[in-house]
């Protein structure tokens, strides 16, 4: 079955002067407009699409990748608003997100991000958007562990970190003092759980924890330092935040990380730097 919000890798079924009809393995069809059909594409190929409704109820598909699916939670733009709902900018070509008056929770305003959840209506099967967020981001019932692998939404700012998404599904929090890379409201980022407090505040890192994080830290050194030519001028002796500024860790993790080089003979310390050994 092909529904809205989604994506779908569909099968060329057949050709018209309006596009491509993509059919699934029951030979349900849907539309791909010539606005995405390529020279090259023939009866009985494949292809990767998200599938929406058009402004006539329609299903259609698009090649493009919209910011967020069934399923996803995304901080969108206000493009536009109606005595029934506001429009959000999805990331489609002539098709925006519709956030009806019923779904919102607090102000919406032109030009403004709203934090959404997209949905399929049972009702009419199209997809929408709700700011009500209580009953499917909740930390009461939590689905991740330490040091597990997740991904992130960075939902808001406050004096003392980023107000995240995790997995949609969960809060959590990412702190100011544990970032070594610009961050930006909106972003969507590969985070590690680093604790969950008995009270159910759940923090995270951009870092990997223990062992883990410093394998992967000395593996990103040594490609730097190939990159580099085989050389980059901080060593033990740089200060935090010239080494924070060339590798985007903090002093500490690359100081590990560096050992983990010299010890299995990849890079020695020199008085202007590190050096890799070939």
């Amino acid at each position: 079955m092909i529904n809205a919000g989604r994506t779908h890798t569909l099968t060329v079924n057949r050709i018209s002067d309006f596009g491509l009809y993509l059919a699934d393995t029951e030979g349900n069809e849907v539309l791909l407009p010539n606005r995405y059909v390529s020279m090259k594409d023939r009866v009985g190929d494949t292809k990767e699409v998200f599938v929406y409704h058009d402004s006539e109820d329609r299903l259609v598909a698009t090649t493009e990748t919209p910011h967020a699916k069934v399923g996803d939670i995304a901080l969108l733009e206000v493009v536009d608003k109606t005595p029934h709902g506001a429009f959000l900018d999805w990331g489609l070509f002539g098709k925006d997100l519709f956030l009806p008056n019923r779904n919102q929770q607090g102000g919406v305003v032109v030009g403004g991000k709203v934090l959404v959840y997209v949905y399929e209506d049972h009702i009419t099967g199209r997809t929408v958007a709700t700011s009500k967020l209580s009953s499917i981001v909740s930390n009461l019932d939590i689905r991740v562990r330490p040091r597990q692998k997740v991904e992130i939404l960075v939902a808001s700012r406050s004096d003392i970190g980023f107000r995240v998404v995790i997995d949609n599904r969960h809060w959590g929090m990412l702190y100011h003092n544990q970032l070594f890379r610009p961050v930006a409201v909106g972003d969507r980022l590969t985070a590690y759980v680093k604790f969950i407090t008995q009270d159910g505040r759940i923090d995270v890192s951009l870092q990997q924890q223990g062992y883990d994080e410093v394998k992967h830290s000395a593996e990103k050194l040594l490609e730097m330092l190939e990159r580099a030519g085989g050389m980059l001028p901080i060593n033990d002796h740089s200060s935090p935040e010239e080494v924070t500024a060339l590798t985007k860790m903090s002093k500490k993790v690359f100081k590990r990380s560096l050992g983990v080089l010299m010890k299995s003979g990849k890079a020695i310390e020199t008085e202007n730097g590190i050096k890799l050994i070939r």
